[in-house]
């Protein structure tokens, strides 16, 4: 079987579905890999590393697509790509289902069998394939770099013979993935960190890494995650009495990292033009939802702007921003989900299409739409 792994087409994105680590994995399992000739080459893997790993390098996009079984992307393939792959074939990528509803109808008349890999289920069987995880992970360190970067002053505590310069505070929305991985960096880098999440379950995380956490009491009965183990929207009764919460604390904070997303709709507003205004001149927010209408609706997409003497950083795919790890990470998780699919005697693809991990990511079949929550009535 060949798999191809051609160079990402959208603009901005750094990362590739493939290492040259990953590269041997594939060929282990018996596919002739197909890499299209500078496919790594912004997260500096050569040609020449993936050629000795086993893969070969084609000229273009389409002479790797060609025939190809499985493509493996980072982002969703363009209509040029659609055009030339076969019907049948098996696609992984991010594919953003709820942000491109069109595009998913558009794999569906390609005729191809497309995996959104964001939608991975939260099982344990599946953490080693959880794209979400591996990306945000990272996007959650790197805002803190970016944080500390853009921040006119030192994050820790120094103490020199000229005087004492008093720790950064570092205030973390959301204790997810991204999040908790802000406050650990935040932490090692010396500062003083809170965080606050809807999910009162996370509070002993958070407090493992040495981080205050705060929160309003949660309405009766409800344990502010879904069954995912996401955040969900609160009720307008909480947002008012977190936004009181917050709009208390957020003034004496030097640094705010927004990490907050609901699957499938905007990011909530939780840092208003209000809370903006009322902290110190200098400040920064990173906003690391701003790709879904951001945590701040003062953050701009892609742009580092200044509002209110606030500098707000909007950067978009934050974790392509360190594109060796990421790809690393991603291509990983592509392996990892894929090698239970090959039947190792046959070398054959052999998807149980019951499997929960399958049913959970599966977008299009057979020239249908056939995830339950993209169909007519869904999500």
């Amino acid at each position: 079987m060949k798999l191809a792994i051609p160079k990402e087409t959208q603009e901005g994105e750094t990362r590739v579905a493939a290492s040259p680590d990953s590269v041997k994995k594939l060929v282990s399992l018996g596919l002739d890999v197909v890499v299209e000739t500078g496919a790594g080459a912004h997260a500096n893997f050569s040609d020449e590393a993936y050629k000795e790993a086993g893969a070969a390098i084609a000229a273009s996009a389409g002479d790797a697509l060609k025939e190809a079984d499985i493509v493996f992307k980072v982002r969703g393939p363009s209509d040029s790509e659609l055009g030339q792959m076969k019907k049948g074939a098996m696609v992984a990528a991010i594919l953003n289902p709820y942000g491109n509803r069109d595009r998913v109808k558009a794999y569906a008349d390609a005729g191809i069998n497309a995996f959104a890999m964001e939608f991975m289920p939260r099982i344990t069987r599946a953490q080693s394939m959880d794209v979400l995880s591996s990306q945000s992970n990272l996007a959650g360190y790197k805002a803190v770099i970016d944080a500390a970067a853009t921040y006119g002053r030192a994050l820790p505590m120094m103490m020199t013979a000229a005087g004492t310069i008093a720790p950064a505070r570092v205030f973390v929305f959301g204790a997810g993935v991204a999040g908790l991985q802000a406050i650990a960096t935040a932490k090692r880098m010396g500062a003083i960190v809170t965080a606050t999440d809807v999910r009162a379950a996370v509070a002993e995380q958070v407090k493992s890494l040495g981080a205050d956490f705060i929160m309003v009491e949660a309405d009766e009965g409800d344990s502010g995650e879904t069954s995912g183990g996401y955040a969900k929207e609160m009720s307008e009764d909480y947002k008012r009495r977190q936004a009181a919460l917050i709009a208390e604390h957020i003034k004496k904070q030097d640094i705010v990292i927004t990490t907050a997303l609901i699957p499938g709709r905007p990011a909530p507003v939780l840092v208003t033009e209000e809370m903006v205004q009322s902290m110190k001149p200098g400040s920064v927010i990173v906003d690391l939802a701003v790709e879904q209408g951001g945590n701040c609706p003062l953050s701009e997409a892609g742009k580092v702007v200044e509002k209110h003497g606030v500098t707000l950083v909007g950067h978009t795919n934050v974790a392509g921003r360190l594109p060796a790890d990421a790809s690393s990470l991603y291509a990983r998780n592509l392996v990892n989900f894929l090698t239970p699919l090959i039947d190792k005697e046959s070398g054959q693809l052999a998807i149980d299409w019951e499997d929960e991990i399958i049913t959970g990511t599966l977008l299009t079949k057979d020239g249908a739409v056939v995830h339950s929550a993209l169909q007519e009535g869904g999500a």
